[in-house]
């Protein structure tokens, strides 16, 4: 299923999916096409990279929930 918040993150900050890739030090295009397709989802550490550089929540983008541990403010991620 298409990832359409990212998509339209992406397009909101005038960005191409090449743009994009190389922010995230990619050499091409096709990461980020598969994740906007839905036919993969990035590693964490380019999913929070993505919502930093689109000014979204990664929530929002990936459906990645984050739950805050009390004891020692630990984030701990899960999808």
């Amino acid at each position: 299923m298409k990832n359409f918040n990212l998509i339209n993150a992406r397009k909101q900050k005038n960005l191409t999916q090449e743009q994009l890739a190389k922010k995230l030090g990619y050499k091409g295009k096709q990461a980020v096409a598969n994740w906007e397709s839905g036919y993969s989802s990035p590693p964490l550490e380019k999913a929070l990279l993505i919502a930093k550089i689109l000014d979204k929540e990664i929530s929002f983008l990936f459906n990645y929930k984050v739950q805050e541990n009390h004891t020692n403010k630990e984030h701990n991620y899960f999808k």
